[in-house]
């Protein structure tokens, strides 16, 4: 099955307090993109694709010595409307699409070559990567079925009820779709929550509508799914990316 790449770097990180891009910030001698791209290689991909945006030249000629395709996301509405970008340098492209966050470098590629292979087992059309918090506040929430397990959809803490709010299960952000299904799915994506933007993780809940599977994969190991966001995120990132190696 060909294996394509997206690997979202647009964001600004407001909370990193620097001028400095979110990804380009060092983690044990280099940039955190670095270390996602590194674990992206090994997946050895037909096609990777780096979404970028705050700074956007700054951060694709950080990552030009990678064989990947950048491309500019502005002005940015959100994660749905970040994939969207990248149906043009896909457009010929079929098979499994997997999506990185290009601040989340404690992933494992073990992890990965995992997550590709339960979505294979169980036919799925989109799987999530999730992992189960003692403290879940700011991740989004993985709402199952309570007979089949099946997810029904993944709803942001922003617009998640005070029942969703108690689910435990977490959204990593890390997914694997059909290609064909996820960019017909972005088609019919709509604005109409809390942040008013197009929310990636609704491509779930409109393929369990239209009768696909839809899967979910549990990570044992919650420190994987780790985003960077602060300087003291950054700092933990470190400690920890040198136990794992």
């Amino acid at each position: 099955m060909a294996l394509a790449i997206l690997i979202m770097a647009a964001g600004k990180g407001t909370r990193m307090k620097s001028d400095l891009p979110k990804v380009l910030h060092q983690a044990n001698g280099k940039p955190v993109i670095e270390h996602v791209l590194d674990t992206a290689g090994r997946l050895n991909p037909d096609k990777t694709v780096l979404i970028v945006g705050h700074q956007a030249e700054l951060v694709s000629e950080a990552t030009r010595s990678y064989p990947v395709t950048p491309v500019v996301q502005e002005p940015q509405l959100g994660t749905g409307h970040a994939v969207m970008q990248a149906e043009a340098p896909l457009r010929s492209f079929s098979g499994e699409v997997l999506v990185l966050s290009g601040d989340a470098p404690l992933v494992r590629s073990r992890t990965l070559e995992e997550l590709l292979a339960f979505h294979r087992r169980e036919k799925a059309s989109a799987t999530v990567l999730t992992a189960e918090l003692d403290d879940p506040t700011g991740y989004g929430r993985i709402v199952r079925d309570r007979l089949s397990g099946d997810v029904l959809r993944i709803v942001e803490q922003k617009d998640a009820s005070p029942e969703e709010r108690l689910v435990r299960e977490t959204n990593s952000g890390i997914y694997v779709f059909d290609s064909k299904v996820l960019f017909e799915a972005l088609g019919e994506l709509r604005t109409d929550n809390a942040q008013q933007e197009y929310y990636l993780t609704d491509v779930f809940g409109i393929c369990f509508g239209k009768g696909e599977k839809v899967s979910a994969w549990r990570v044992e190991d919650a420190d994987e799914i780790r985003g960077i966001n602060t300087p003291e995120q950054l700092r933990e990132a470190e400690e920890l990316l040198k136990l794992s190696r």
